[in-house]
């Protein structure tokens, strides 16, 4: 069976109950997340064995996040203890035309101050398939950078396939190195990348056609974006493209493209109302597209699950996705008319 390894940052969760305004909290819900382990989380859920590589605080609230991955299966053998703190960020839930709001609490967390040579790469990658990373890591630090670039190129000498999602936080890129310059020199590394035009546009100055956030969600529009960054990173065989249209904070238009080189693959867009937390629909895009290729799903079809799976996820709250296979299968079929299940 195949198996996958995904490298990052777990982060303490913190938001204020329902739709309260930070303002407002008197109390916060606590959860986990991080971009890397949500990946590795709709891996493990899909039935893909999978394991988390971070670094995190030898002390109760460090245990509580290894605990927490550990209750969806995810292997933690390979987390380094090390650090004095656990990175931390706030979300406060926007509705409609109020939006989302993050903020990050994650300097000079454990992973924040990772050195490359504190992990055995050769050991922890033995007998895995495929490795995830995404653009945050080397955003928090220069040697958050350089570790990454270290587990690329073991993997790479290992011969695993290797994927990046771009994830651009432009609160993040501060220690004095651009997006531009690190992303560049690990893209060799990567051989199916995930991103959105603002990705692209952000970090490698590649931009798209000319579309509003709120205007009809046009795969075709981005293939230009893919296009180019294929003609940049030749290496790269395949490029998934996510595309949201955002009428509201809560009115979503949802689907992506893949690109491999030849042809653009599209799928179904979902308009979705009422969400519940759209944080991590990316990285559930992401997990179930790894899922699919490594199950040996066509283009098509990979494309057509990973954009149901993330549709999926925004009707979940926290950063995990949290769907069964079936499910996702059941909405690529029958496109999901929320009827209830006896």
């Amino acid at each position: 069976m195949a198996r996958a390894t995904a490298f990052g940052e777990v982060m303490l969760r913190l938001n204020p109950h329902g739709f309260e305004r930070f303002l407002q909290a008197s109390s916060f819900e606590v959860s986990y997340g991080g971009a890397e382990a949500s990946v590795a989380a709709s891996l493990v859920n899909y039935g893909i064995p999978s394991a988390f590589v971070t670094r995190l605080p030898p002390n109760e609230i460090g245990q509580a996040a290894v605990n927490y991955l550990r209750r969806f299966g995810i292997d933690t053998s390979s987390i380094i203890r090390k650090g004095e703190r656990i990175g931390i960020y706030f979300v406060e839930v926007g509705s409609n035309q109020r939006p989302s709001k993050v903020i990050y609490d994650r300097a000079r967390s454990a992973m924040c101050e990772i050195q490359p040579g504190e992990f055995a790469w050769s050991d922890i990658l033995s007998g895995v398939d495929w490795f995830h990373f995404t653009g945050i890591t080397p955003a928090i630090s220069q040697s958050a950078a350089d570790a990454t670039l270290e587990a690329l190129k073991s993997a790479k000498e290992m011969k695993l396939t290797v994927s990046c999602d771009l994830n651009y936080r432009s609160k993040l890129w501060k220690y004095g190195k651009t997006a531009t310059e690190i992303m560049t020199a690990l893209m060799p590394y990567v051989d199916v990348m995930i991103a959105n035009e603002e990705d692209c546009e952000k970090i490698f100055g590649v931009k798209g056609a000319d579309v509003k956030f709120a205007e009809q969600v046009s795969a075709t529009a981005y293939l230009n974006v893919a296009e180019q960054m294929k003609k940049r990173f030749p290496n790269i065989k395949k490029i998934a493209i996510t595309l949201r249209g955002s009428l509201s904070a809560t009115h979503n238009k949802w689907s992506a493209a893949l690109y491999e080189g030849e042809k653009l693959y599209t799928a179904r867009q979902y308009d979705i109302e009422n969400i519940v937390d759209r944080i991590g629909s990316g990285d559930a895009f992401t997990g179930a597209l790894i899922y699919s290729l490594l199950s040996g799903k066509n283009n098509q079809s990979a494309l057509d699950f990973a954009t149901a799976a993330s549709a999926l996820k925004h009707t979940i709250p926290f950063d995990l996705n949290l769907v069964s296979v079936e499910e996702v299968d059941s909405l690529v079929k029958e496109g999901g008319a929320g009827r209830v299940q006896r």
